[in-house]
Order: C-alpha cells, then sequence, then structure tokens
C-alpha cells in the first residue's frame, strides 16, 4: 500500500475510522476487482495532496467482510467519506481524482 495509504480492517476500523479526529476516506476494494486497480493511483494522490487534513485508507472486503456488510457495501470500488464517525458522502464506481478530491473538499 502507498505510503499515505492505510490498511483499515474489522478490528481497526472503529479507532482509525470512527474516532477519527481528521475527516476519513475509506476505499473499499478487492483483489480481484479491476476497477478498483484503476481508481487506486488517483485515491494515493488524494491521499498525498490532502495528508495534512484527511485519513484514507482501504478496506478489502473479501478480508473484512464485517465492515463492508455494516455500511451495504454491494459494489466496489466504493467509496465512503466519513467526517466526525459518521458517513458524510460516497461515491460508487471508478471516479476521477477529481470527484475524489472534490468529495474531499466537501469534509475535510
Amino acid at each position: 500500500m502507498a505510503e499515505n495509504v492505510l490498511e483499515f480492517t474489522d478490528a481497526n476500523f472503529e479507532a482509525e475510522v470512527l474516532k477519527s479526529d481528521k475527516a476519513v476516506l475509506v476505499d473499499f476494494w478487492a483483489e480481484w476487482c479491476m476497477p478498483c486497480k484503476m481508481i487506486a493511483p488517483a485515491v494515493e494522490a488524494v491521499a498525498k495532496a490532502n495528508a495534512d487534513v484527511l485519513k484514507v485508507g482501504k478496506v478489502n472486503v473479501d478480508v473484512s467482510p464485517g465492515v463492508a456488510s455494516k455500511y451495504g457495501i454491494r459494489s466496489i470500488p466504493t467509496l465512503l467519506f466519513f467526517k466526525g464517525g459518521k458517513v458524510a458522502e460516497k461515491a460508487v464506481g471508478a471516479v476521477s481524482k477529481e470527484t475524489i478530491q472534490g468529495y474531499v473538499d466537501k469534509v475535510k
């Protein structure tokens, strides 16, 4: 995983995401998902550009199905943007870096 992108799991999701003092971007993905791989560079670029105000991490839905189920993730990639422990924005599909940054600008 990239330098500014963390790994979120069922075990650490509450501490890393819900209790974060920063806004958080969570990328739900899987190893076999080609669109997930396509947006990874955009997610990493947004993470690097916003490191001071945003925490970014990925949840592998095959490894941590509990979190994915809790948030009703039915298709991947899905990006959830959290602020204050609540979902503030959502993007589904292979969206552009500019689209991701637009959501970040709303929640940071």
